[in-house]
């Protein structure tokens, strides 16, 4: 059997060669997707997105007299008895975009049944005497604390409450409501809702409150 001589000129060629053209084409393959992924793509679906939905490309943002009041995307806190409220939050102390999250609570926690009935109380205030069961997501929180709709079923519970605020009849504030009902999107898609901001809107242009 012949014996391999560890000497040969063979054995003493660098080994350093073919790593080195697999570290450059690495490195080649890095840059090109760098660029790719990294800019090219962003920068076309940047294009696109202001081309052909550019409000919501920038946020959806809500503006009146020349300022921005907010996102059709994200709740924000409505206490006065003339606007319909939004869901219940648990995002920071409440509609904080930085802090997004719901109530982690268990259906069985001692704090969290407090805070429910605390809840439909309060909702029951907006029609006294009415024996139907009070919306649930006027007592629930989102899992995002940010939710910017209510079902009809919720906007249209406080219909009552805002008319003798505004002075007005409980049918001419639901009337306003209705036009803010979105359906499901893509006809199955969700749930029907109502945009709280927008609707909010419409009332203090259609119903503003009397001086």
């Amino acid at each position: 059997m012949r014996k391999i001589d560890s000497e040969s000129p063979a054995a003493a060629l660098p080994t350093t060669a073919v790593p080195m053209r697999l570290v450059l084409r690495a490195l080649s393959y890095l840059l090109i997707l760098t660029a790719v992924v990294g800019g090219i793509y962003p920068a076309l679906v940047l294009a696109a997105a202001q081309l052909f939905w550019p409000d919501q490309a920038n946020g959806s943002l809500i503006t009146r007299g020349g300022c921005t009041i907010g996102s059709s995307l994200i709740a924000q806190s409505f206490r006065s008895s003339a606007y319909v409220h939004p869901r219940p939050s648990a995002a920071g102390g409440g509609y904080d975009a930085t802090a997004s999250g719901g109530r982690n609570e268990s259906p069985s926690n001692v704090e969290l049944a407090k805070a429910i009935a605390a809840a439909v109380a309060e909702a029951r205030l907006d029609r006294p005497g009415d024996p139907r069961p009070v919306p649930a997501d006027l007592v629930t929180c989102s899992g995002s604390g940010l939710d910017p709709h209510v079902s009809p079923e919720a906007a249209l519970w406080q219909a009552a409450r805002i008319a003798r605020a505004r002075h007005t009849t409980e049918e001419r504030v639901a009337a306003v409501i209705r036009l803010h009902i979105e359906l499901r999107t893509l006809g199955f898609l969700g749930e029907p809702r109502v945009n709280v901001l927008r609707a909010n809107l419409d009332l203090d242009r259609s119903l503003p409150v009397s001086p």
